[in-house]
């Protein structure tokens, strides 16, 4: 079995988390992703006549090319105009988009041993420029993406396997190993294809130098218009998408920058706007808003979590020029004792019951969707007086200003995270419990589009971490966690050789979650990998290097005609294509 479970213990924690035994029989025979899902209610007889859908997204898209988002923000945007072969529903089935079917075992385009894949892609889809879609297309996707020197916040989907095109419209991807969760490369978020005859010059290391980063061309139901970086995307009805009668909208109109609250308001209050996504606003403001009757505030649940992360490396010293050097250490943050005890001072039931209310539920576990993959062991607690004798044993004492102290290190930090009123309330709950265990917090809030930019040059994102603790929501964009995990691999640690485009921005590392994480990868017995893929999830919350504080559910505000396609694994924006008034 692996990572110490045998499979009588695996069953028994399965009943414990609610799967009765006609469940558990299924996930023994089952191997890859829930496919086939109905098609989505879709009510227009034609395509255009809608008007323009005016959407809302309060942390502002800063770049349109999707394998370099480093946060939702871009990634949301960039799916309005790329798609990819297959993306998941609210229910985390796959659906074809650029596929005109999906693999599976029974016609054996997935392969017994769990190797091979064979996709099949839709014909007489173009480009938004008229050149034809292929698998040329694809292929060359998947070598973009891999390429170190293009460095790609997607490159952990396209490695360890290589690509080929059978012919126009069938691509067969090899892996080194079985691969019982395929549907990483070219599914969601981290699967949208690029068109090669705009993007093959500028594979490598000018990668960033392509016109096509900031004007789409995609296959998507709108075509590229206007980008203004930080402010404002718009889009016009693509007259040759490739299903039929739609979109129905004639254009689109992304509107950024603001405040999370003003977003909720204008669709919520004024109908001024059709739909504003990641609504990070106190719920009791929430509910006050939906009593202008314009709109509805949306919940379901999702693969996000809220957490607070550690810096277990020095953020002011420079080696090689490089902050936050993986080489380095953290003078207090690498000690386990003291991580130990900020993670007691997170008072998680405060922070949901007052600030998050319906967007979310506190939790200790990093992954909390879907439910047999959360671990039952990681709980938590919020005790002052714990956190004050672990710091005491650990021979940190007060200072003349309360402040803890062992060989002239203090307890002294920066904590940042974006600017909203949910987080910075957060913040300042945080802050008042440290102080009572001798912990001082200096708060520091970042513009949403900077702190989630992918400009190598800006020192304030999440992801080059110059600071001591940082807060934001970690996002699974798929229905497995395998991908959502790989961001606790020691190749994924984000620095200065991989343009900071690597997901383990705490440079924590661990030799088990390494090896679990490979061993899952090819693991083809269902209950053995369970084992592996929920030890991995336990890895960095017991070290407490990652502190979960919420299950994150989507927030999102309609207007009370808006038709939309939800997904919680995927982009809001997934399936706009079939979204409508009615």
């Amino acid at each position: 079995m692996g990572a110490g479970i045998d499979r009588r213990e695996l069953v028994r924690r399965l009943a414990g988390l609610g799967l009765t035994a006609p469940m558990v029989s299924q996930l023994l025979l089952s191997s890859g992703p829930a496919v086939a899902a109905p098609a989505a209610p879709y009510k227009p007889a034609k395509a255009g006549g809608g008007g323009t859908l005016r959407l809302l997204s309060w942390q502002a898209p800063t770049s349109l090319n999707p394998h370099f988002a480093s946060g939702n923000k871009d990634r949301e945007a960039a799916r309005i105009f790329y798609e990819p072969l297959a993306g998941w529903d609210l229910d985390g089935n796959l659906v074809p988009q650029l596929a005109a079917s999906l693999p599976n075992r029974a016609d054996g385009t997935v392969s017994a041993d769990a190797r091979e894949v064979i996709w099949t892609l839709k014909k007489g889809v173009t480009w938004h420029d008229g050149k034809p879609f292929t698998a040329a297309d694809v292929v060359f996707t998947a070598a973009y993406a891999s390429d170190p020197d293009s460095a790609t916040s997607t490159i952990g989907s396209y490695q360890r396997a290589a690509f080929s095109k059978i012919d126009d419209h069938t691509i067969r991807i090899v892996f080194e190993e079985a691969t019982p969760f395929w549907a990483d490369a070219f599914v969601g978020v981290s699967g949208m294809i690029l068109p090669e005859h705009l993007f093959s010059g500028f594979k490598g290391k000018n990668s960033r130098e392509a016109p096509a980063n900031l004007a789409p061309v995609g296959t998507g139901p709108y075509k590229f218009a206007e980008f203004k970086p930080g402010d404002i995307v718009t889009g016009v009805r693509n007259p040759d998408y490739h299903v039929a009668n739609q979109p129905y909208f004639d254009a689109f109109e992304l509107k950024g920058g603001g405040d999370s609250v003003s977003a909720a308001r204008t669709v919520l209050q004024t109908g001024q706007f059709d739909f504003a996504r990641d609504l990070q606003v106190e719920d009791e403001v929430l509910k006050r808003l939906e009593t202008g009757r314009k709109g509805r505030v949306e919940f379901y649940p999702s693969g996000q979590t809220e957490i607070v992360v550690l810096n277990t490396t020095d953020p002011v010293l420079e080696i090689d020029g490089e902050r936050s050097h993986p080489r380095s250490q953290h003078p207090t943050l690498s000690d386990p004792e003291v991580r130990k005890a900020i993670n007691l001072l997170i008072d998680r039931d405060s922070i949901q019951k007052f600030i998050h209310g319906r967007a979310g539920s506190a939790t200790g576990a990093f992954v909390n969707q879907p439910e047999r993959f959360r671990s039952p062991k990681l709980t938590y607690e919020f005790s002052i007086d714990k956190a004050n004798a672990i710091l005491d044993a650990a021979g940190y004492a007060r200072d003349t200003d309360g402040i803890r102290q062992k060989g002239g290190k203090r307890l002294k930090y920066v904590f940042q995270t974006t600017i909203t009123g949910p987080r910075q309330k957060a913040q300042a709950v945080i802050k008042a419990a440290c102080q009572k265990a001798g912990i001082e917090l200096e708060l520091k809030s970042v513009t949403a589009s900077v702190y989630f930019s992918s400009d190598i040059a800006n020192p304030d994102t999440l992801k080059k971490f110059y600071c001591d603790i940082e807060m934001h929501a970690s996002t699974g964009t798929q229905p497995d966690p395998q991908a959502f995990l790989r961001q606790f691999t020691s190749w994924e640690i984000a620095a200065k050789d991989n343009k900071w485009q690597g997901r383990n921005f705490s440079r924590f590392r661990s030799d088990e979650a390494d090896e679990l994480y490979r061993s899952a990868e090819k693991e083809v017995d269902p209950l053995a990998r369970l084992a592996q893929l929920l030890r991995l999830s336990e890895i960095f919350v017991e070290a407490n290097v990652y502190l979960p504080i919420l299950a994150r559910n989507v927030s999102v505000a309609i207007t009370n005609d808006l038709v939309t396609v939800p997904s919680g694994w995927d982009s809001d924006f997934w399936n706009i294509a079939a979204w409508y008034k009615g």
